[in-house]
């Protein structure tokens, strides 16, 4: 089971960070992200799971992340974010997940200004929890607010090759 924690935990937190997504009029630099995570299918017994609730992120969105995806995008083994289709204000995109959690999820982003962003992702999928498959849904709202043009102690995510 602890497996299982640890790479929820882990994508939550990576799935996090996938909300801000940033359409081509935002700004690089330091964005303080706030997400709302809510399970509609837990692998836990009782529905409790780790990473729900709310937490609120500072993030580093670079002009490379911005010009590529027009997101910060997760980092996370096993995903891809595909079918980007980027807008005047805002974007969406599939989210294909492989291995030891595997779906699909829709992500979206909308902007009102180049220095407010709200945002959505829903995944549907399965973990491997030990020999079993246990079935997951789960969405998380987001809003995120441009800080500053410099990140200052928080490091930026590398832009994935593909």
């Amino acid at each position: 089971m602890s497996t299982i924690r640890f790479s929820i935990i882990l994508v939550c937190g990576f799935f996090g960070m996938l909300i801000l997504v940033l359409a081509q009029n935002r700004k690089a630099g330091l964005w303080e992200l706030t997400t709302t995570q809510t399970w509609q299918q837990s692998p836990f017994p009782g529905g409790a799971a780790p990473g729900g609730g709310t937490t609120t992120t500072k993030v580093c969105l670079t002009q490379e992340q911005i010009d590529k995806y027009g997101a910060i995008v997760p980092q996370t083994r096993g995903c891809q974010i595909t079918n980007i289709v980027k807008k005047g204000n805002g974007m969406t995109a599939d989210m294909v997940c492989t291995g030891s959690m595997s779906g699909k999820g829709t992500l979206e982003s909308t902007s009102t200004d180049g220095e407010h962003a709200k945002g959505k992702v829903h995944f549907i999928g399965s973990i491997q929890a030990g020999p079993n498959t246990k079935p997951i849904e789960w969405t998380t709202a987001s809003s995120s607010v441009f800080k500053s043009a410099d990140c200052g102690d928080v490091k930026p995510l590398g832009v994935p090759a593909k």
